[in-house]
């Protein structure tokens, strides 16, 4: 049986060098496409899959940033025309599909999957050797870490394609693929396209500066048009709860090397999850001076496993700051993890249920305090600059009525790959301000200290 791939499409004009960077040999690629609103960045991913998937059997990867948009936007997907992204997939050459896991199954033996970055740990043990990375800068940047040796072992390519975020792990990483590609390393890949450079092959723009107008006219605020349109890494990040804070911090020169000290106390503040990812943040204070010393994160381990953790580090522990939920009964056992922590030999500080929009603010009170550890405290730093607001759902366009003039964002945080971080310098924040109300003999005597928002055990 004969038939063209792909299959009833082909790319626009501004995509050709993107898609022939791929062909006629994908081995060990690495392309970096930051790219606008609108580009038609899942769509080429979906042929790229569709044509890849038939010159080497094996699996394929679609990565989101989360398996909710995974499923909304590219397996339920539809183009501009109203046809579904899946239907790029030649039916003559798919066996099956698999809406549960979003899974096709081509009749080579080839899999193309749709998966988002929050769920990665679910899929250890498969062995992709092609990856799609769309809207890589809202990703888990530990997805990457955790396809690039794969992909590094079976001779695997990558397309990281997205809009910029801020000078996040995408920024970085298209910086050092433009360096690559500057110095002629034929492996790798660099295009950075706004809504100037592109226009359809009828020569219509994309995106024309009437459009950008419009959404102006409803309010879309300066910064998201910048990043979403422009590629702007300089705009600040809409939405952004910390980033004011966090750029203050850079400026200062307050994220860098910061030593452990022996002398001082290290404090934990924790974020614990059932089925999600467990934090812990190491914090110094000397004065009003907060040294953020270290930061650890894990997912699907035993209580037991983070007080391992704990006493392997060369720390003299001070106070180990807990959510209020820590003292929920588990179902299995009747058991709280308070409880649990106690029998492993760990002293808690429960913290007093607050709202969230007031840890928020007091987080934002705290940083001006601190200082990071740019190296163990990476994970820490990307996230509080990346932790956000959910966006409202979308408008389409300006019609100058009240729909217009809806909110950009709801007042809840997105949970996302950056919400465990960010909850556990919540849990530290507020404990600052509890502590700061305290007079300074409490301080001193932590063992002796109760009162009705702290409980020691």
């Amino acid at each position: 049986m004969n038939v063209e791939l792909p299959h009833d499409w082909s790319p626009r004009a501004y995509q050709d060098p993107t898609w022939n960077f791929f062909f006629p040999n994908a081995k060990d690629k690495r392309a970096v496409v930051i790219a606008h609103r609108r580009w038609g960045k899942d769509l080429l991913g979906v042929n790229l899959c569709g044509c890849k998937a038939h010159e080497r059997i094996g699996t394929y990867w679609h990565v989101l940033p989360t398996y909710r948009q995974g499923r909304n936007i590219v397996w339920n997907g539809v183009d501009y025309d109203g046809r579904a992204f899946l239907d790029y997939l030649h039916p003559a050459l798919v066996r099956d599909k698999h809406t549960n896991d979003m899974r096709v199954h081509f009749k080579n033996g080839s899999i193309y999957q749709v998966v988002g970055s929050d769920e990665i740990d679910r899929l250890v043990g498969t062995n992709p050797v092609g990856v799609i990375l769309s809207e890589y800068a809202l990703q888990d940047p530990r997805a990457w870490d955790y396809i690039a040796p794969i992909l590094r072992e079976n001779h695997g390519w990558a397309l990281f394609i997205t809009t910029l975020r801020g000078k996040n792990h995408a920024y970085r990483l298209a910086r050092i693929s433009e360096r690559l590609q500057r110095e002629g390393d034929p492996d790798w890949f660099y295009i950075n396209q706004t809504v100037d450079d592109t226009v359809r092959d009828d020569g219509t723009p994309v995106v024309s500066r009437e459009d950008i107008e419009k959404e102006r006219k409803a309010g879309r605020p300066e910064a998201i048009i910048q990043q979403e349109f422009y590629n702007n890494a300089e705009a600040p990040l809409a939405g952004a709860y910390y980033s004011h804070e966090m750029n203050k911090l850079t400026m200062d020169g307050r994220i860098k090397n910061v030593p452990h000290d022996p002398k001082l106390f290290t404090d934990t503040s924790w974020d614990l999850g059932y089925n999600d990812t467990t934090t812990i943040i190491f914090t110094q204070t000397h004065g009003r001076e907060i040294r953020v010393i270290d930061y650890y994160e894990n997912s699907g381990e035993a209580l037991r496993h983070y007080v391992r953790v704990l006493r392997e580090k060369d720390y003299m522990y001070g106070k180990h700051y807990m959510p209020h939920d820590v003292t929920v009964h588990s179902i299995n056992d009747g058991k709280t993890r308070l409880e649990t922590l106690r029998v492993l030999g760990l002293k808690c500080h429960v913290t007093f249920k607050h709202s969230v929009e007031d840890g928020i603010e007091q987080v934002r009170n705290t940083l001006p305090q601190c200082w990071f550890d740019e190296r163990k405290c990476e994970r820490l730093i990307e996230a509080l600059r990346s932790y956000r607001k959910e966006e409202a759902p979308a408008r389409l366009g300006y019609t100058g009525g009240e729909e217009d003039l809806k909110p950009m964002f709801k007042d809840n945080p997105l949970h996302d790959w950056s919400s465990n971080c960010a909850d556990a310098f919540r849990i530290f924040a507020w404990n600052v301000k509890r502590r700061d109300e305290q007079d300074e003999d409490q301080r001193k005597l932590p063992d002796r200290m109760v009162d009705s928002d702290y409980q020691w055990v």
